[in-house]
């Protein structure tokens, strides 16, 4: 297993110095009203698509994370003007052509903007720019995106391993017409040709063999060019998507917390009998990770749907014993597994063999760090079985992934000593994490 790729760490990151956190369980019964960052999946759409646009935006709300910032300096590096005060960002539209016409971007560790940059630099009529990640993002594939928008007429050269990053795109327009691309392996393949797609010659048309894993985050994606003045067609199970020639039109946005981060401070609620209320997040949300809120009702805990907000209330024993698909909302399928022990009987994860690809091998990382805590547990390709258990004190890795320390945490406010390896890597998502989890009294050292 390699180390933290610290490069991939921006100055908006935490912890860098620190070695690991060491948790306790808290004093008293978690009874807390908080409110969440910003949604990365809404952010890093709406940055691109506000510096693509017409004119000037604001969003405010922004998640202000690894991902976030290296997606507005690359912006920055094309030329786009962009402001940031607190949560609040404006940027000064190009019009879909890039002002600095050549030149090298680095995205870090950003998923996302290895997804959606591609096609927005290869739908300019001129430019030569090469895109480079972190050396784990340089390991995960993206041959799908780009052999779609080679077919819509981009130019696109591999500098070191066909279908990874690092590459090089001669921008010479998208001709448009109709494209079919996986959704096997990621949603955000199919955002990214979709998002580029205004600004192709002619109308194109996205079409989906197979079936979009997380597809309510194309939902988003679509949704969210509607509203910066892109309308597209599409058929209920987005098998089928037409989005005209247009352009993005600047405007005023407010960005949705994250229903993800929500997620595991909810999970907190649930495995120690205390009370949860998000302030600032919606059950109407269309993130699909909204979905836990039921999962967390299925094991026993009391929710409140509010209009503008929700509450989780535990209980003193979880429910287990049942099989569920985790394949609409992935991201969590480790804040389950690492509630799972806490559980009356075993829970089996299923359909996300796809999360072996993210920042780790997911999969493979939960069972190791369980087992590492006397959990027993089954591991299959797309999932694995986790039995209930008293978990022991013990260090654990983060495998330089944000979900991993995350959920891993969550075992470590019930289980006084658990010690989690490299914190820092939750700032690609939430680098205030372990300071809320601290501001709900739960015992937070850290070890340098």
């Amino acid at each position: 297993m390699n180390g933290p790729d610290l490069k991939a760490r921006s100055p908006w990151s935490k912890l860098n110095d620190v070695q690991a956190v060491k948790l306790s369980p808290q004093d008293n019964r978690v009874d807390h009203d908080i409110t969440i960052p910003g949604s990365k999946s809404f952010t890093n759409r709406a940055l691109i698509m506000a510096a693509l646009a017409e004119g000037t935006t604001t969003l405010t709300g922004i998640l202000k994370s690894d991902d976030s910032y290296w997606c507005i300096e690359a912006l920055r590096k094309l030329g786009v003007h962009v402001e940031v005060e607190q949560e609040k960002v404006t940027v000064h539209g190009c019009g879909g052509k890039w002002p600095v016409k050549a030149g090298g971007v680095y995205i870090g560790a950003a998923g996302t903007i290895a997804r959606f940059l591609p096609g927005a630099l290869a739908a300019d009529t001129e430019g030569d720019w090469t895109i480079e990640a972190s050396s784990r993002m340089s390991e995960r594939p993206i041959e799908p995106l780009l052999n779609a928008l080679e077919h819509l007429g981009a130019e696109i050269e591999y500098l070191d391993k066909k279908g990874y990053l690092p590459i090089r795109i001669k921008a010479c327009g998208i001709k448009g017409g109709r494209v079919s691309i996986s959704g096997k392996v990621s949603s955000q393949f199919t955002s990214g040709v979709l998002m580029a797609s205004p600004y192709a010659k002619k109308e194109v048309t996205v079409t989906i063999p197979d079936s979009i894993v997380q597809k309510e985050y194309v939902r988003i994606t679509l949704n969210l060019m509607e509203q910066f003045g892109v309308k597209a067609a599409f058929n209920e199970d987005l098998s089928e998507m037409k989005v005209p020639v247009s352009h993005y039109v600047g405007r005023e946005l407010e960005l949705e917390a994250d229903a993800s981060t929500a997620s595991y401070f909810m999970a907190l609620a649930a495995i120690t009998n205390g009370r949860i209320k998000i302030n600032n997040l919606s059950i109407k949300t269309n993130q699909p990770d909204i979905g836990m809120v039921d999962v967390y009702e299925r094991m026993g805990c009391t929710v409140v749907r509010g209009e503008d907000y929700i509450e989780l209330t535990g209980t003193p024993s979880l429910v287990g014993g049942f099989n569920i698909s985790m394949k609409e909302m992935s991201d969590q399928a480790l804040t389950l597994a690492a509630i799972a022990p806490f559980a009356s009987g075993p829970i089996t994860i299923r359909d996300v063999e796809h999360i072996r690809h993210h920042e780790s091998d997911r999969i493979s990382a939960i069972c190791t760090e369980l087992g590492k805590l006397g959990i027993r547990v089954e591991e299959f390709c797309d999932g694995l079985t986790v039995h209930p258990g008293i978990p022991k004190a013990a260090p654990l890795e983060s495998y330089d992934d944000h979900r991993v320390a995350m959920s891993l945490a969550l075992i470590g406010t019930k289980v006084p000593g658990v010690v989690i390896q490299d914190p820092g890597c939750v700032s690609k998502t939430c680098p205030g994490y372990f300071g809320i989890l601290s501001g709900l009294g739960v015992g937070v050292e850290y070890l340098k």
